[in-house]
């Protein structure tokens, strides 16, 4: 580890996972600093000491945030996402200085692994600008064979609960944070009352899904998979083309109606998040209506895609990472906005109607080598939120933020990261 590593954290996942990590990054010799704006941020940073409130206006961030690096001699910058306002003119300022900024998000190959990167994630990656060429001939010294996927770290359930649980406790003191400002633009009270009917529904929202599943599976029609996202959510807002998930709709539905064989079905599947916040059902039996799709269009609730995706005949999304489950099956995939995975040997280029009437398939083994060179590089085992993830995803993420080399730079030096096999355990 270089000398005098001074770590600033900024807002990360809900829950003690970037506590966690400050932690051990203190424990290898630096010094960590966290920049908390409101009391949810404050309640998963115990440590006093080392926590800086920002109580001013969105408008004087950026004042604030150069005299912080320089006041206290910042060498990385670390934080969750790197499209929210106050994230994103931190990091231009931190690279404009020649800081390292570690980025951490969900797994592109999630729910086993989440992202690690330096600079960006998503369409700010440096995996943007990688061919697939590129990333073969960084894996051609090693062993070809892939990490099998670990057991579940059960994530879902404790991020919902951590959801609910922060933004009850950004309630509960917003006094000390006058100025705050949710990055979702949706109130801290609607926010919570979204995730806490979310956590009280999923019990009977789960049968509904498992009877609505069993039905599409064993119905005996050929379907198209769409993979919704929500509204809401960074990927969409940043790196697609539309303003809300009705102009998606709109366009796949449309697309279904004018291309897909009239014995096919489409098969709308939510994001496990999907709150209710955005008009998705009405959306959905409007546009059947108006096309004429009574019966051929349905709608699912979340749940898990593997028995879907077993049966799907393709698959479309905005750029949802549950895309690259079904590019591992051989499925032909449409993706209509950018995304780490929109390669040319990969995704559909389509136009969409033509997809739903005869869509490519992608290069399996193109995808085989691209997916293993995530593996070797961005994605580490593990979970921001149930303690069994964070305890596996700690093990590793640490010494690759301590590296001078990014983890894209150790591959191609020939030092890829250390790496945990795991075999597959059912339940």
């Amino acid at each position: 580890m270089r000398p005098d590593r001074r770590f600033m954290f900024l807002q990360g996942p809900h829950g003690p996972f970037f506590h966690r990590l400050g932690r051990l990054l203190r424990s290898a010799g630096a010094e960590v600093w966290r920049v908390g704006f409101n009391n949810g941020d404050q309640a998963f940073w115990p440590d006093r000491d080392s926590y800086v409130p920002y109580t001013g206006t969105p408008e004087d961030w950026p004042d604030t945030f150069a005299g912080l690096v320089g006041d206290k001699g910042i060498t990385d910058l670390v934080l969750y996402g790197d499209v929210r306002d106050i994230h994103a003119q931190a990091i231009a300022m931190a690279r404009a200085q020649g800081l390292t900024v570690h980025v951490f998000e969900e797994g592109y190959l999630r729910p086993w692994w989440v992202s690690y990167e330096r600079g960006g994630s998503n369409a700010h990656s440096r995996l943007m600008d990688k061919s697939v060429a590129d990333m073969q001939e960084a894996l051609a010294a090693l062993d070809l064979d892939l990490p099998d996927a670990p057991a579940h770290w059960g994530d879902m359930r404790h991020h919902v609960f951590y959801g609910m649980l922060y933004h009850w406790l950004v309630m509960a003191r917003r006094g000390r944070y006058p100025a705050y400002r949710p990055h979702r633009g949706v109130g801290v009270l609607a926010e919570f009352r979204l995730y806490l009917r979310r956590l009280l529904t999923m019990p009977a929202t789960a049968v509904q899904r498992r009877i609505s599943t069993w039905r599409i599976t064993h119905g005996g029609f050929p379907y198209h998979l769409c993979l919704m996202q929500l509204e809401h959510d960074a990927s969409f807002r940043a790196h697609s083309p539309y303003a809300s998930m009705t102009d998606f709709l709109e366009e796949v539905i449309g697309g279904f109606a004018r291309g897909a064989p009239t014995h096919h079905h489409l098969v709308l599947k939510a994001h496990p998040l999907e709150d209710g916040r955005a008009p998705v059902r009405a959306t959905i039996r409007r546009l059947i209506d108006h096309y004429g799709l009574d019966g051929r269009v349905h709608y699912l609730g979340g749940g898990k895609l593997a028995s879907l995706m077993n049966e799907a005949r393709s698959a479309i999304t905005v750029n949802s990472t549950a895309a690259q489950q079904a590019l591992w099956r051989g499925l032909p995939v449409k993706a209509l906005g950018r995304s780490v995975y929109s390669k040319p040997e990969f995704v559909s280029d389509q136009p969409i109607a033509e997809f739903f009437a005869d869509p490519q398939r992608p290069d399996s083994r193109a995808y085989r080598d691209y997916r293993h060179y995530l593996l070797e590089t961005s994605q580490v085992a593990g979970g921001f939120y149930s303690s069994r993830g964070r305890r596996q995803l700690l093990r590793q993420v640490v010494d690759m933020m301590l590296s001078d080399l990014d983890p894209y730079d150790r591959l191609a030096s020939g030092r890829p990261a250390p790496r945990r096999t795991f075999k597959l355990v059912s339940g």
